[in-house]
């Protein structure tokens, strides 16, 4: 904030008290956000007008400022309130800034969490949700009123829903606009209300809604259901329901996006000289060939066997991905021992002896 705070009220150290107020006056209506929107250097330059004029306009603080050069005293710095007055002023609404909307308000919204397998959650299903949340009042029929009354016109704010407040102030006449209290901003009041709802027009109510789940949505995915949260009072619009979705896990299979993973142990024989496995996938299970010489860690890729994208229409899936892992066993027989030792002295392979391994397999076996 500049030092010289007649300076910035553009008035001499002299002016009366009605040359202060005119000439904040005049500064105040052309720094005024409303008319420079987007421009924070006239919003700043609005604020320390609105500082200076605040401590320029008390008798004691200007004496105290004339005399020491700053306003740091009684009251500290720039509180005292005024400055608070002025900014209510200006953004808590004048005339013409947003109505509130008149009538019934819109009820709340709602989440329900429900569970699917992979299969469910792939191809898409129906499912009945069991609820309880308020709704239209059987008894009125959501309008809160007694049998054989209605609503009158709230007297308070005359049917508007909300009051108009003038006032004065050094920039001349403000008006604000709040919510009348008697109708809630509604503007009908309800002299005999419903016995049952008690004049809410809402009763809590259990309901089955059937959801339709699209294929292909994952977990933690999030439905939104127009219209079926709980109902506004008195016959108000009802809000959203959010319906969270959570995927069981499934032992045979590791999922990412639309891709689907999944683990098969082969021998190793059938990983050396090949062979054919049956592999499962979301529906039927299918012969996957195992090529001659495949080793631990090969992925094969089977197209279009994962999960259908979301809301794709049969149009697109992502894929299957067989990983293979070879299985060694921890124990072997005599003859399997024999067997492996010939073959490893046909390729020159150097293996431990036959005492060492033999002599582990009894100490297992005791």
């Amino acid at each position: 904030m500049a030092s010289d705070l007649y300076a910035l009220l553009d008035v001499d150290r002299s002016a009366s008290a009605d040359e202060l107020k005119r000439s904040y006056r005049k500064l105040a209506q052309q720094l005024h956000p409303d008319r420079n929107p987007g421009d924070a250097a006239a919003e700043a330059r609005f604020k320390e007008v609105s500082q200076a004029y605040e401590i320029l306009s008390d008798p004691d603080r200007r004496a105290h400022y004339d005399q020491f050069g700053s306003d740091v005293g009684e009251g500290g710095g720039f509180g005292g309130g005024s400055v608070q007055d002025i900014f209510d002023m200006f953004f808590g609404g004048m005339g013409g800034g947003g109505t509130r909307r008149r009538g019934p308000q819109g009820g709340q919204d709602s989440e329900v969490a429900i569970s699917l397998t992979l299969f469910e959650a792939a191809f898409g299903v129906t499912r009945n949700i069991e609820l309880t949340l308020p709704k239209a009042c059987p008894d009125c029929q959501g309008s809160g009123c007694a049998e054989g009354s209605g609503p009158s016109r709230c007297g308070d704010c005359d049917g508007a829903g909300e009051v108009r407040r003038v006032r004065n102030s050094i920039l001349g006449q403000m008006i604000t606009t709040q919510a009348c209290t008697r109708c809630s901003g509604m503007g009908q009041v309800i002299d005999k209300p419903c016995g049952s709802c008690r004049g809410s027009g809402l009763t809590q109510q259990n309901q089955t809604l059937s959801v339709d789940i699209p294929s292909g949505v994952e977990d933690g995915s999030v439905m939104r259901v127009n219209g079926q949260g709980a109902a506004g009072p008195r016959g108000g619009p009802s809000g959203t329901l959010y319906v969270r979705i959570r995927v069981a896990a499934d032992e045979r299979f590791e999922r990412h996006e639309d891709d689907l993973h999944t683990e098969q142990t082969i021998s190793f024989a059938q990983a050396v000289l090949g062979t054919s496995i049956e592999v499962p996938t979301l529906e039927d299970p299918i012969k996957v060939e195992v090529v001659p010489g495949s080793v631990h860690g090969t992925v094969i890729r089977i197209r279009d066997a994962g999960v259908p994208h979301l809301r794709s229409r049969g149009r697109g899936r992502g894929d299957l991905y067989v990983h293979l892992a070879i299985d060694v066993p921890s124990e072997i027989d005599g003859d399997s021992e024999r067997l492996l030792r010939e073959l490893a002295a046909h390729r020159g392979e150097n293996v431990h002896d036959s005492g060492s391994l033999l002599s582990r397999l009894r100490g297992k076996a005791k």
